[in-house]
């Protein structure tokens, strides 16, 4: 009774969101974060273009799944020609894009400061993270040029790797400092051109369970490092990340919010907090 009663409760919380009836693309749609993130837009009503790279599988499950809400479609986002066509088959078969949120990106796994790195990495972590956005971005301004509405917007997955900086990984925080900055401070003030109430904002995760840093998470020493640097001593789920995303996303939540850099980390600091002594790995997932 107590739970039917709970369920009721909430349901009366329920707020409508303003997405019903958005379409949306979200790139990088069958990795940790996108996975979620297509699921909570879907269960708000709108309708997603799900993009995917390599993970076929995981976008015919979703295809399946969301038949008559979703589109699946598989690109090289690195790519200027395999962009252009995908933003072409969209046009086609869905028409106008209200939301982009740009996910897609690559952390490449192994530590290599500045000295070791290669250029065959810096390039490809840069046209994965970076040249993917411009493309995407461009593509999308391109159809506001031609459909010139109300509202629009973009929301950008930057890193909490941005703001601290990773040694060891320089091509990637430059490549998710770009964004957070440089792009975010930009883009809000081209969007209005197009769209009279058009919002660019940028979300930067910290540490997140993802398939992409299970790895990683996987080091109880590492884990506890990590952990040394944020107050709330957890790591975050996708989920947190996702419907951070819907926040963003939503006019009738964020309607007023444009450029601006929302970081979801648990308070996460450069510095340390505190002692391993005082960091309980039960707890922090």
């Amino acid at each position: 009774m107590l739970n039917n009663n709970y369920r009721l409760y909430q349901s009366e919380l329920d707020m409508d969101l303003g997405l019903k009836g958005k379409n949306v693309l979200v790139t990088g749609a069958t990795g940790g974060i996108g996975l979620v993130t297509v699921r909570k837009f879907i269960e708000e009503g709108a309708f997603v273009i799900a993009h995917y790279h390599h993970n076929t599988a995981e976008a015919e499950r979703l295809q399946h799944e969301y038949s008559l809400s979703i589109l699946t479609l598989g690109a090289d986002l690195s790519d200027e020609i395999q962009v252009q066509e995908m933003f072409t088959t969209i046009s086609q078969k869905v028409g106008k894009i209200d939301i982009l949120v740009c996910n897609a990106g690559i952390w490449p796994k192994t530590d290599e400061t500045v000295a070791q790195m290669s250029f065959k990495r810096w390039k490809r972590t840069q046209a994965v993270n970076l040249d993917s956005v411009f493309l995407c971005c461009r593509a999308f301004f391109h159809q506001l040029q031609t459909q010139i509405r109300e509202s629009a917007n973009i929301i950008l997955i930057g890193s909490t790797a941005a703001i601290f900086g990773e040694a060891g990984h320089l091509d990637y925080s430059a490549s998710k400092a770009a964004l957070t900055y440089g792009f975010t401070k930009t883009l809000k003030n081209e969007i209005v051109k197009y769209a009279r109430l058009g919002r660019v904002n940028t979300i930067c995760p910290g540490w997140v369970k993802t398939p992409m840093s299970e790895d990683a998470l996987a080091d109880t020493k590492g884990v506890k490092k990590v952990l040394q640097t944020i107050p709330m001593r957890k790591i975050a789920q996708a989920e947190d990340i996702a419907l951070s995303i819907l926040s963003l996303a939503s006019d009738v939540l964020s309607g007023h919010i444009s450029g601006e850099i929302l970081t979801v980390a648990g308070g996460m600091e450069g510095r340390i907090l505190f002692s391993p002594t005082e960091i309980d790995l039960d707890a922090a997932f």
